[in-house]
Formats: C-alpha cells, structure tokens, sequence
C-alpha cells in the first residue's frame, strides 16, 4: 500500500490476505506517557452517489447513554448448520437483542483470519472469516441494527496482525522488502557460550517467549501474543496510516459506529525494549506489561485515531490492561484531550487471579473488599475529571460471572445472577454486557477435560506449561484444573443457549458444534426464560429499563461505597442532580442486615431480586432504594 495522507482517507484500499481453519469450508466456499439521549439519525451504507449522514450532536455523547451488548459471532446464532455461529445468525437474532433493552451491539472480531487466536489474528481486515459470511452480509447486518435503532461498533485489533496477513508476508520475505519496518525486527542476542537468546526477556501473553526466529532472515520478530501474532511497528508512519486506512476507515465507511480497540496501550514500545523484572524465577521468560504498555507515543497515537473517529462521530472503547494509575487512565479518556471515548479497566475482572499467572490460584481467593475496592478505583476515574468510564464483569476473556462472585448452584444460581445485574446495572459510564449474562449462564461442568473440552490457546498452553515444569505431578495438574474450571476464558466461549436441547438451539440436532453446548441449556436458555417475568431475562430488561428511568443518577451520578468494612454486604450511594440512590447487594447464602444510612426511611424501594418485603437482606438479595 502506497503513502496516505491522515488527514484525507476517504477512499477504502483494497485488502489482501486470506485464512484457514480446521472448521473452514474449502476454500472456494469463499508509563512512559507524555504528557443524547434520543438516537440520532443513523450512517447509511456508503455507495458512489450516497454520502454518510451526519449525525445531529445532543448535549451528552450518545455513547455515554448506551447500554452495549457483545456478540462472539463464533458462538452466538449458527444459520446454516455447519456447527459455527454467523453474520446471518446475527441478523435473525437482532429483534431479541433489542427486546432486552440495550442500544448498541459490539461484534467481536468477523475478519479473515486463520483463527489461531479466535479472530484476533487477523489476515485481512478487509474480508470476512468465510464461515461468518461476507463483506455484503456485514453491510447487511449494519443496515438491519441501525433500521431498529441500535447502534453497531466492530472489534479494532492493530497491535498486531496474523502473520497470515499479506503485510507481514511481504516483511518477512526479506530484510530488504519495503514493509520489512512494518513489523518489529531485531537481531538475535549471544551468551557467554555464543547460545542464539531472544532481544529479550519478554514473556508472551500466552507463555514462552515474545520473540520468535524467523530462519530465512535470520532475524526474531516480536509477538506479545500468539507466534502467529506479530506486533505491528507503530514507529512507522506509513504503516500506521495503512492501519487507519484499512482496518478503520473501511469499515466507518460502511457504517459502523466505533471501535472497541484491542490491547489499546501497547503500541508504543519502550525505547530500547527492556528487560522485564524477574518476578518468576523458575522462567527464563518474565511478565512484561508495565514495561510495553503506556508508552511515549500513545498520546500521539491515540489522537491522530480520535481525529478520524470524530469524523463519523463514532465512539472509542480501548481495552487497558496494565495501567493501576488512574491519572494515567484520565489521561486516555479526558474528554479536552481527545482520545478514546472510554477504556476497560480490568480491576473488577482481575479479582481472585493470580500474580505471576492468573491461572496460578485458587477458587474465590478473594474477600468482598477486594471486589468494592476494585469498583471504587474504576468509579473514581469520574470525580473531579472530564472523563468517562465503563461498567462490566463479563467479556470472551472472562469466566461467567455468577459462578466467579455469585453462587451457580441451582438454589442461588438466578437470584445472584439477578444481584450481579441489578450492582453492574447501577454503576455509573456505559454499561456492557457479553452474551448468555442476560440469561444467566454459567461456567463448564466441573467434569470436562481441559485436554478435550477446553478450546482456548491461553488455556491449553497453561496447562500444558504446568504439565511441563511440574512433570505431570497429579497434585499441580488438578490444582491447574480446578484454577481453569473458575477463570478460563473458553467458559464465555461456549454456544449461546437458545433452546433446552442438546445444541441449545444454537445449531441445527444434526450439527456437531465448533465447541460443546454447556449441559446447563437444559435449566438455563431463551426460551425458557422469555415465557417467565420472573427469570434473569426479564430481570435485565427490567433493570436496563430503571437505569434509563433514573439514568441521572444510576448512569451519571456519582459514586460513594458505605459500610466498606462490612464482609457480606456491598453497599453504595449514587448522588445525581435529580435525587440519590442507595444500592444493597447481600453477596453470601445467609441474610444479612441492611445498612445504617441518613434518609433510608425517606427512600423508597425501586428494585430487587426477591418477591415480598423483609427487614433483613435475604440470601443474595440486592435492593435500589431512591429518593428524588
């Protein structure tokens, strides 16, 4: 791809690459930093003679009022019966998607892609995965959510490629090709006894070490993730416009409405690439994330993002791990500052993980304290600032909620799911949630092997690793087991329960799913809970319709913790312009006594998750009480 100007893309590139999967059809199947309410009109589809619609400014970001949901195409809605969920899947499920109350759906990655990564490996950020569909059943998709008054953002992931991808071909082919400086090259280091060693000591995200050797030009190549991941070169000006180009541009053009951006923080690298700290003796590789995120450039880089995003008026969600300072968090979501809409943080997610390896730990190895000071670091970001925040507790990356801080026995399993809701529902910024959490699903039988069942490569190369290091001890192995059953991240990738049968309803009886159906489908699916108006479904409809009601105080108010030393109970102020609300989750199977606070008797109880009227918090109860 030839030089393009930042300030003038307004022509889509044509796009290279293709991809292969195991399930695939045949191929012809086609801390370095520097320094609305209302829905307005939607983007059309972009043709020669049609131009993009401007979208008519409110006195809030419509982003700010959206409830997001997030779709892992994979294994939302199989269309065909090839046992793999797809764009048409997608389509035939829009009116359900809506009727649970959100405003905009987050896709995760449908690009070509060899799927080593489950998409974030990407070949081509111009073409579909073939098994999802095509360019023209995306437009499709587009046109259908914006027709119902929702809003659609795509997954942005260019922190690095497949290695699949035309770009990186081209880099590797030779130490002289043009888009050799597109990627991150460096030349092999040499101990005492002239042994070939990596730049560094860099571990991957996903284990071993972050540089692999490319024979043919003698040379490694940096990876933070999968091998088949090489990092992009930020540095390189072109290469970044070609991004922008590419990945951005292209799909703004056809009406998307913003990005949930992957791995934002990490495309600037330090100077030099350091070394990592030794924190993991027994490795020759170590934990580098405080080192390669938040670098020099990342202002920068974000900015010139931001300047193409405004255009389109499109929205920005970065996915920030690695970053504890919250002024450094400020810093990426400042509205003055124009650079992303909004980040996830990871502090609520990350309860219970391990230091070293988040796998190397133990169920429920945490207190309530550590879960309300996690939600207490991310609320702040909004006071005395001009930034904005984001309120979540399920994505892909992470294990279900319920049965990582509810109770997923049958007795307690929907009415904690139901408090989980109604504590992530009233927490102030833009609220998301990840597919099957509106029904309540949960994590895998306790009984499915890692070695058959489990899909995920940061899973299997955990435990893999732990098979290795620990030569195969049964006590390390069933520790690493019991660690994955809790955290894994292939639990919210399991098929989306639709229905009571064996498939759930995601695919036809006939097909063999892309991953095992949870047997939970039986007790826990769509249609069982859409004929009930006492079900987690409904419950989330309700709960999505009071945060519109009191939007004031529930999604801008601000946000104070009350009797934090208290061991069971969660308990949390929000104060808007137009009144208060006291939200109280009981978070153990025993009642619990409702908190001390001024004004309680003037509050009036708006919500809860248990029918009838107690003095004491029954079991995993929450309440909302209000006074306006």
């Amino acid at each position: 791809m030839g030089e393009v100007n930042i300030k003038d893309m307004s022509k889509p590139s044509s796009g290279l690459g293709s991809a292969n999967h195991p399930l695939a059809p045949p191929e012809n199947n086609s801390t370095h930093l520097q320094d609305s309410n209302d829905h307005p009109q939607r983007h059309h589809i972009i043709t020669q003679d049609k131009p993009i619609s401007k979208m008519t400014k409110t006195m809030r970001p419509w982003w700010k009022d959206s409830t997001v949901y997030q779709i892992y195409p994979a294994s939302f809605k199989d269309s065909n019966g090839d046992g793999i969920g797809d764009l048409q899947g997608i389509i035939e499920s829009l009116d359900y998607i809506k009727s649970i109350g959100v405003d905009v759906i987050w896709v995760c990655p449908m690009y070509d892609s060899p799927q080593i990564d489950m998409g974030y490996d990407i070949s081509n950020y111009e073409a579909v995965y073939p098994p999802y569909g095509t360019v023209q059943d995306m437009e499709r998709l587009i046109s259908e959510v914006h027709s119902r008054g929702m809003r659609i953002i795509l997954d942005l992931v260019v922190n690095h490629t497949s290695d699949q991808h035309q770009w990186f071909k081209e880099s590797r082919s030779s130490k002289d090709n043009s888009k050799r400086d597109w990627y991150i090259w460096k030349p092999a280091k040499y101990d005492a006894d002239g042994n070939r060693t990596p730049p560094n000591n860099w571990r991957s995200n996903f284990g071993g070490s972050a540089w692999s050797w490319d024979e043919q030009t003698q040379e490694y190549y940096l990876h933070l993730f999968c091998p088949e991941q090489p990092d992009l070169n930020w540095e390189n000006e072109t290469t970044r416009q070609a991004i922008y180009h590419s990945a951005m541009i292209f799909w703004l053009e056809k009406g998307c409405d913003g990005f949930r951006v992957d791995t934002v923080n990490m495309y600037s690298k330090p100077p030099g690439l350091p070394d990592a700290p030794v924190i993991d003796p027994g490795s020759q590789w170590q934990e580098a994330g405080f080192v390669y995120c938040n670098g020099p450039r990342m202002n920068e880089y974000l900015e010139e993002m931001n300047a193409i995003l405004a255009r389109y008026d499109a929205m920005s969600v970065g996915e920030c791990p690695f970053t504890p300072d919250m002024s450094v968090a400020v810093g990426y979501v400042s509205e003055e500052k124009k650079r992303l809409s909004m980040v996830f943080q990871f502090d609520s997610v990350n309860v219970g993980m391990g230091n070293v390896f988040k796998f190397q730990t133990t169920p429920f190895n945490y207190k309530l304290a550590d879960v309300k000071d996690a939600i207490n670091r991310t609320q702040g970001l909004l006071i005395g600032t001009d930034a904005w925040t984001t309120s979540f507790i399920e994505n892909h990356d992470q294990a279900r909620c319920i049965s990582r801080f509810g109770d997923d026995s049958p007795q307690w399993r929907e009415r904690s799911g139901k408090m989980l809701a109604m504590l992530f529902g009233s927490l102030s910024g833009t609220l998301f949630i990840y597919q099957g959490q509106e029904i309540g699903m949960i994590n895998m039988p306790k009984e499915w092997r890692i070695e058959d069942e489990y899909k995920d490569v940061d899973s299997t190369n955990y435990y893999n690793m732990v098979a290795k290091r620990y030569n195969n001890d049964p006590a390390e192995l069933k520790k690493a087991h019991e660690a994955l059953q809790h955290l894994a991240r292939d639990h919210a990738r399991t098929p989306m329960q639709w229905t009571a049968s064996p498939n759930g309803g995601f695919t036809t009886e006939e097909a063999k799913p892309w991953m095992r159906v949870n047997t939970s489908t039986k007790e826990i699916n769509v249609a069982q809970q859409n004929s009930r108006k006492d079900s987690v479904l409904a419950f989330w409809r309700r709960m999505l319709e009071t945060r519109k009601t009191y939007n004031n105080v529930l999604v801008h108010g601000e946000f104070e913790i009350i009797d934090k030393d208290n061991e069971t109970v969660f308990s949390l102020l929000k104060k808007g312009s137009e009144g208060k609300a006291l939200v109280v989750c009981n978070f153990s199977g025993s009642p619990s006594q409702v908190p001390k606070v001024d004004e309680l008797d003037k509050m009036k109880l708006v919500m809860s998750n248990v029918d009838g009227e107690s003095e004491a918090l029954r079991p995993w109860e929450g309440r909302i009480y209000l006074v306006q």
